[in-house]
């Protein structure tokens, strides 16, 4: 069977449960800012790297569902990745969830081709998730947040709320219409500026966090660079 299993912490109202998904395929959504002059922001952020502007806003890019992990280290080519909090939205069991990822790109490659880019990195994912049902009434309230330890100093590298982002009906109507997320399917849902401009970490740690129900998802990874020889 192709795609990733992953094992999640199902949260469904007070109740949770271990729940191992299958996870079919994978899409990363770009540019999706509600505010278009956020977004306009994020874009020339990306071309200050030599990274062009997307053909279109926003922008779905197909990876490989095994490219999903919830390990709390991964490995990368050289030392020109960097992570972006994202929040996750996961159709399985006839439910949809939503949880927290890190959409880990390589920026060298993406500056002559962002799919490529986006399938050199695995993609973080916090092992929890939660009953989107149960926070749609107050989608634009939850904040995200990214901190990354450069040289041995921990910093905060994002934040916003979703009220900045597409809202996640949106985001899946614009993909899928009407018949919404397909079955064993992730989507990410986009990021926010990178605080001081977007650089590489050693470590990069990153949560969803919301202020009504009160509960956070955190999850972190070391960044481990692989020689680039020849």
């Amino acid at each position: 069977m192709s795609g990733a299993t992953v094992e999640f912490t199902v949260h469904q109202g007070s109740d949770a449960a271990r729940q191992r998904l299958h996870i079919g395929r994978l899409v990363i959504a770009g540019w999706t800012g509600r505010d278009p002059v956020a977004r306009d922001k994020h874009i020339a952020e990306l071309e200050a790297l030599g990274i062009a502007r997307p053909a279109s806003t926003p922008i779905y890019y197909e990876v490989a569902a095994r490219r999903l992990t919830t390990a709390d280290a991964i490995e990368v080519s050289g030392g020109d990745s960097s992570g972006e909090v994202e929040f996750v939205l996961l159709r399985a069991n006839g439910q949809l969830y939503v949880g927290v990822g890190s959409d880990h790109t390589d920026r060298k490659v993406e500056t002559y081709n962002i799919t490529v880019s986006k399938q050199m990195c695995d993609k973080p994912i916090a092992p929890e998730l939660w009953l989107y049902s149960d926070v749609a009434a107050h989608w634009d309230r939850i904040v995200l947040r990214s901190y990354a330890t450069i040289n041995g100093e921990r910093k905060l590298y994002q934040e916003g709320t979703l009220d900045g982002m597409l809202a996640a009906d949106d985001l899946i109507a614009r993909r899928y219409g009407d018949a919404g997320i397909p079955e064993g399917t992730a989507m990410f849902g986009g990021t926010f500026a990178a605080k001081g401009g977007i650089r590489p970490a050693e470590r990069f740690e990153f949560e969803m966090f919301d202020p009504v129900l009160r509960r956070t998802v955190r999850h972190g990874y070391s960044v481990e660079p692989l020689a680039i020889v020849g």
